[in-house]
């Protein structure tokens, strides 16, 4: 046989060889990846005994783009035990849900309208979550500053007071300082490991806790005394954001009640007249008239809810 062919043919069956071993690596890459990114995401957030992630396949593509780390990001804050595949397909069920819904009961131009409306009620949940939880933590503050005061007026080092009132307070406190004593056993400095709480959960109450701690483990001095003084101020601090609460509580329900009266108002024209908001959105001008409608009411929410907001 012709040497060149030979050749022809030893190379072109090197060659499918070599295609084949670098298509069975790159099988195996793809699949070591994967494990390795959802071990990873296991290690860092831990499933309770039982509970079985879904969309797992969502979730690992959604987590390659912006969005899906801004949504991990805002779920880590809120302690909400679900993943961002998880909420990105809850969150597109209930904007399909709302926007089918609308455009069925009232008219086919409120559909897209609602979807928008869902889109908005995902990210306001998330920023709740996050507001309730920040909320919560604070509440717990006077305890936690009683529990440091103890425990490092009983000698014990500022690191191993703050592992004590992970272990003895409940969540979201509790969460939050294990991650702290956790930072603290790997290396990082008091200040970055409290820094990030202050950041996760914005509060004054807080930052003047993690100074007053950050202050004492630089310089050292008395920080029992400071922590006896700074749990008196936080409990009056409870008491008076609680009386504010309850002062607004009138102020925040007719905040709330502006936009139902709107969504209302339109539910009851077509009970009156069926049909009406088909004619009233057949037309540009209806839309406008609608969309500027439907603008004021939200306006008038967020100014209701601007005014009642009061900084302690």
């Amino acid at each position: 046989m012709n040497p060149l062919i030979l050749l022809t043919l030893g190379a072109t069956l090197l060659a499918c060889v070599l295609a084949v071993v670098g298509l069975q690596a790159y099988v195996a890459g793809r699949a070591q990846r994967a494990a390795l990114i959802e071990r990873l995401s296991a290690s860092g957030a831990p499933q309770p005994p039982g509970r079985v992630r879904r969309f797992r396949e969502v979730d690992r593509r959604l987590r390659k783009t912006a969005l899906g780390r801004r949504i991990e990001i805002k779920l880590a804050v809120t302690g909400l035990d679900l993943t961002a595949g998880e909420f990105f397909v809850y969150m597109l069920a209930a904007v399909t849900g709302t926007w089918l819904i609308a455009a069925s009961f009232l008219a086919p131009f409120f559909g897209p309208v609602a979807g928008l409306l869902g889109l908005w009620a995902a990210n306001a949940f998330l920023n709740w979550q996050r507001a309730r939880r920040t909320e919560r933590f604070i509440n717990q503050l006077p305890d936690l500053a009683r529990i440091l005061a103890n425990a490092t007026q009983a000698g014990l080092a500022l690191r191993t007071a703050i592992g004590m009132a992970a272990e003895e307070l409940d969540a979201p406190a509790g969460e939050e300082l294990a991650r702290v004593a956790d930072r603290l056993a790997v290396g990082h400095s008091m200040e970055e490991a409290l820094g990030e709480i202050a950041e996760r959960l914005p509060s004054r109450e807080l930052v003047v806790l993690v100074t007053t701690l950050v202050l004492s483990s630089r310089a050292g001095g008395a920080i029992v005394g400071s922590l006896r003084n700074l749990t008196v101020t936080l409990e009056q601090r409870k008491e008076t954001r609680r009386e504010i609460r309850t002062q607004l509580s009138q102020v925040t329900v007719t905040a709330y009640l502006v936009p139902v009266m709107g969504v209302g108002s339109l539910l009851l024209v077509d009970t009156l007249m069926p049909g009406a908001l088909d004619r009233m959105t057949g037309s540009v001008i209806g839309q406008t008239a609608v969309l500027i409608a439907l603008g004021l009411f939200a306006l008038g929410f967020v100014f209701i809810r601007r005014l009642s907001k009061i900084d302690v």
